[in-house]
């Protein structure tokens, strides 16, 4: 009898395990085990849209227009392979001409809000300043890359430009050019106004070249505004000529027509490394020096918004200012995810050298008149700053 309940007792059991296991399966089968879920899933029946990707709505936007007009204002292969990577990488024909910084705001302002080019790239930042301040650049787009800028001085603080690189103001000097004349390199500012150096010094021209105004707002703003002025002047006579481009004195220094030049040293580098002169010595002035924020900016009125938005994005890219050490540029880099081109680091042009007084807030307000008073004080110059 105990036998016989015992068996009845484990049938009874053995039903109720299967009909827990099979429950709420109609099919018969054992049921899948369900996924765990998560705070952020939306019922099936009312599922969130996929946010949207500004990138890529801009870049299909940019392609729509299909074209981009630039003005570049740093090296020209430079500025080549800088346009031509981004009409590769996006499909968007990209014109572009090299003008100095100096010649842009006048060449836009003279078009009157219907500029003939899209996008600004390069050169040095007081004559975007200038351009800014007479309404020619737009400040409406944020770009997203500006994120990376590794300082907030890389960036206009009302967002009309932003810095791609930078670079320290200094001297070149052909150094058998010295020797052969039995003098010694200049190492500060003041050592330039020596007799000696008459007629061997060159500098660009203020009233076309970046790295001239540069040079003014440098000096005003470390000697004073009137020993400033006054010390340009007496500058002015060891001159033996004024370039139109920033970077022409460098151009000629390492074949000795020019034996001392006042320009960006990245540009000196250049000159040693891609032309072979290793006669130029580059000087960074004991008392003090410097440095240019080489933006990108958008022309207000621009034709082609969406192109020019995407090109500020790319200007600030490894994909762009990577390009410009394997294209005879040698300037610091500004923005975080990009590589510094290796020579500037060899041959120590660190910016973090350069003089931490400088004012950009008055360089951006003053420039234009600065360089209005440098050249009164100079009777309006001589045949040496005719550009033509």
């Amino acid at each position: 009898m105990k036998k016989t309940f015992a068996l009845v007792l484990t049938m009874v059991m053995v039903l109720g395990m299967l009909v827990g296991c099979g429950g709420g399966n109609s099919g018969g089968d054992a049921a899948e085990t369900p996924a765990p879920s998560t705070d952020t899933a939306a019922p099936a029946d009312s599922a969130a849209p996929a946010e949207a990707d500004p990138m890529a709505e801009l870049i299909a936007a940019a392609q729509a227009e299909g074209e981009l007009v630039v003005y570049g204002s740093c090296e020209e292969n430079y500025l080549s392979a800088a346009c031509t990577n981004f009409e590769k990488l996006y499909g968007i024909k990209t014109q572009y001409q090299r003008l100095s910084t100096g010649e842009v705001p006048t060449k836009i302002e003279e078009e009157n809000g219907n500029p003939s080019a899209d996008v600004w790239f390069g050169g040095t930042n007081n004559p975007y300043d200038t351009a800014a301040a007479k309404g020619l650049l737009d400040n409406s787009y944020t770009p997203i890359n500006a994120s990376h800028l590794t300082k907030d001085i890389y960036k206009d603080p009302n967002g009309y430009w932003y810095g791609i690189y930078t670079g320290i103001l200094g001297f070149m000097v052909n150094k058998g050019e010295l020797e052969r004349l039995g003098l010694e390199a200049p190492q500060t500012w003041d050592d330039l106004l020596k007799p000696e150096y008459k007629g061997l010094i060159w500098l660009s021209n203020y009233n076309t070249a970046g790295t001239a105004k540069l040079v003014v707002n440098t000096i005003l703003q470390m000697k004073g505004h009137d020993a400033g002025i006054q010390y340009l002047v007496d500058l002015d006579k060891n001159i033996q000529v004024y370039t139109k481009s920033g970077s022409g004195p460098s151009k000629n220094v390492g074949t000795g027509e020019c034996v001392i030049g006042i320009g960006f040293l990245h540009d000196g580098i250049t000159q040693i490394v891609d032309n072979g002169y290793d006669n130029v010595q580059l000087i960074i002035p004991q008392d003090g020096t410097s440095c240019e924020i080489g933006p990108v900016a958008i022309f207000n009125g621009a034709k082609h918004q969406a192109a020019a938005r995407l090109f500020m994005e790319y200007a600030l890219s490894p994909d762009c200012v990577e390009l410009a050490a394997d294209n005879g540029s040698y300037q610091f880099l500004v923005i975080d995810n990009a590589n510094q081109p290796q020579q500037a680091i060899e041959f120590g042009l660190d910016p973090d050298l350069v003089w931490d007084g400088y004012d950009f807030a008055d360089a951006a307000e003053n420039t234009a008149k600065y360089v209005e008073e440098v050249m009164a004080a100079l009777n309006g110059g001589d045949d040496r700053f005719k550009t033509e």
